[in-house]
């Protein structure tokens, strides 16, 4: 039973991080994804085309630019070798098989893909299912899955209007980049500013405590850095009531970070954020500002909320993938979403917010 190892280990995990409800839920997680890897596979496979053929029901526009910002080959691909078949995935990284299987499986076991699993800063040589990619440049290589979603599509609720925040600026996380090490090297102990890392000793000068996304939520301003790719903390805050600051984002994933606007959906911060407290001074003076840069930012995080709708796009992904690998044939409606006249132009033709 190779998932049983799997399975004490979140245990364990959960046992000891996390609110309670984050602990129920993670658990929840692997038992429903260890449930559907032990069911006949052919049950999913027998619904792709009422699933696919749902898009009837949605704004085809809409389904046409989220399936071709994240799968934008727009030719016949050929992707050899490929690294595995969809029913030979190693289970290694688990989240990630998991969230790459819930969608793989409505497609023959035998179908074969690349994949690129863990925090991907490059584009790969071949075209490949991953969870992030440079924003920048020719990505068409990186094809885009909503992989480690439960890490990054935690989304917890904001009970605190804006108005009732502390007036102040907060962050924490982890000494990586050397963006942060500016960040508590010029702003730990300001007056308006709340930051430090969580993973130095408490005798370390710059030593902050853990708090919890609900707890960073009693502050107006909340500061987003990139990691090893995105920033984890960056879907969370845009679906609260506070103000999101941060640098220009260099990465993205399902959640699309490329589209984000700044003004409208964030406040951007230099990268050295130098220019930190004259953001937070300026939205002090101008609340009204503040709330509507926080309702654009809530009305693009509510976009990810229909979860038929995710998974019929995250299908069309899939789909184009093996269609345009040659594994696939879809039938005409599905063609037409999938092979669209201008892809390019459908990109730039609907609102990001959908």
């Amino acid at each position: 039973m190779p998932w049983l190892p799997i399975l004490l280990h979140e245990l364990k995990k959960a046992i000891v991080k996390s609110p309670i409800e984050r602990k129920f839920a993670r658990v929840f997680y692997y038992f429903r994804n260890i449930v559907r890897d032990g069911a006949p596979q052919i049950i999913f496979r027998k619904r792709l085309g009422a699933i696919l053929n749902s898009a009837d029901s949605y704004d085809a526009a809409y389904l046409s630019w989220r399936l071709h910002y994240y799968n934008k080959l727009s030719e016949h691909t050929p992707a050899e070798p490929y690294m595995s078949t969809i029913g030979t995935i190693p289970m290694r990284k688990s989240i990630y098989y998991y969230d790459l299987k819930e969608h793989a499986r409505y497609f023959p076991r035998e179908t074969r893909l690349n994949y690129v699993f863990g925090d991907v800063r490059r584009v790969p040589d071949r075209p490949s299912l991953l969870k992030s990619r440079p924003i920048a440049g020719d990505n068409r290589n990186s094809i885009v899955m909503k992989l480690e979603k439960f890490r990054h599509f935690y989304l917890p609720a904001d009970k605190i209007a804006f108005v009732d925040k502390k007036p102040k600026v907060i962050w924490r996380g982890g000494e990586r980049k050397s963006n942060r090490a500016a960040l508590v090297r010029d702003y730990r102990g300001h007056k308006l500013c709340d930051v430090g890392f969580t993973d130095v000793g408490p005798a370390d000068s710059r030593h902050a405590k853990f708090m919890l996304p609900t707890e960073q939520m009693g502050f107006k301003y909340i500061i987003s850095i990139e990691g090893n790719d995105v920033a984890s903390n960056l879907k969370w805050i845009l679906a609260s009531n506070s103000l999101c600051l941060m640098p220009a984002p260099r990465f993205e994933i399902w959640f699309m970070e490329g589209r984000l606007e700044a003004g409208k959906h964030y406040v951007q911060v230099r990268d050295d954020f130098a220019d930190l407290e004259e953001k937070i001074h300026y939205y002090e003076r101008h609340a009204d500002e503040a709330l509507e840069i926080i309702r654009n930012a809530n009305d693009y995080v509510a976009q990810f909320f229909n979860e038929d709708r995710e998974r019929l796009i995250s299908l069309l992904v899939l789909a184009k993938y093996f269609a345009l690998t040659g594994q696939y044939d879809p039938d005409r409606k599905v063609a037409d979403l999938i092979f669209p006249a201008n892809p390019e132009a459908s990109l730039d033709s609907i609102s990001p917010a959908g």
